[in-house]
């Protein structure tokens, strides 16, 4: 595991049961690692937009006396956020389209740092390459991920069956899948979370499915119905979230499935060739 300022927050959280507004904290501090353990408790509320009690009840959660006592565990754990003056100043005079590029780089950046133990991926990426067929979830701001995810799944995969659309169908398509053969299921979770997305979740663990879930925090409300979550977090300095890292974590995960599957690369060379003799794409 990656020690970094992100990695021992996560650390951390792991094996408290947190309510959702700490749980929103707690993705706050993550997102916001390296200045977390300097942050006031009412910079803290006003980062996660919660009420400044709720910032003294999580650190309570978390086992100590108050806010000042976990600032202080922080500040001895990681004493230095890693920032020169320079890169300070620098950040200062970014304009806010540059701020919120600025902020994916960073997810980015923890997303490698968590990638330092591939274990999780390749567990994950085995999972997937066996499951036969492969149901891939993603509702509302997922649903990109899930298809893109899907679309290239399908050139290697033998069965994918892509899920990017709820209602009371939602159920009877996962049940399809189980008694087809699904032993696993990935799901795209990206705020704001769907409750459709926590039902269907636990509906398909009750079913037998293993569940793989790309999150964009190891504290998201899908996390409890998740047999092994990947986190990607998302950036928040536009109007909308941008999820570069949920994207690419995607992208990795296929690599570790193609790893899985022995006949992958000879399915691509297969499409590839099909392709050129269908004219497919422009040379």
């Amino acid at each position: 595991m990656s020690d970094s300022p992100a990695a021992r927050l996560q650390q951390l959280f792991e094996g408290h049961r947190l309510t959702p507004t700490q749980r929103r904290i707690a993705h706050s501090m993550v997102r916001r690692a390296g200045d977390a353990p300097f942050l006031s408790s009412v910079e803290l509320a006003e980062l996660a937009g919660v009420s400044q009690p709720s910032v003294t009840r999580f650190a309570v959660a978390l086992g100590f006396d108050g806010y000042p006592a976990l600032r202080r565990h922080l500040r001895e754990v990681a004493p230095g956020n890693g920032t020169t003056p320079a890169e300070a100043d620098r950040g200062a005079s970014y304009n806010e389209y540059q701020q919120a590029v600025q902020g994916e780089i960073e997810n980015l950046r923890q997303l490698a740092e968590l990638l330092a133990d591939p274990a999780p991926v390749e567990r994950a990426g085995r999972l997937l390459a066996a499951s036969r067929p492969l149901p891939v979830l993603g509702l509302r701001a997922a649903s990109s991920q899930a298809r893109g995810f899907a679309y290239f799944a399908a050139k290697v995969h033998p069965d994918v069956r892509l899920l990017d659309e709820g209602g009371t169908m939602l159920a009877d398509r996962i049940d399809t899948a189980r008694h087809a053969g699904a032993s696993a299921l990935l799901c795209f979770a990206l705020p704001r979370h769907p409750k459709e997305v926590v039902d269907a979740l636990a509906y398909a663990r009750a079913a037998g499915l293993t569940v793989v879930t790309v999150a964009d925090s190891a504290f998201a409300p899908v996390a409890h119905h998740s047999d092994l979550l990947l986190p990607a977090a998302v950036g928040t300095g536009l109007a909308f979230d941008t999820v570069c890292a949920p994207m690419l974590l995607g992208r990795v995960l296929l690599e570790a499935m193609c790893d899985g599957l022995p006949d992958a690369q000879a399915r691509l060379e297969e499409f590839d060739a099909r392709a050129s003799a269908r004219g497919l794409f422009v040379e």
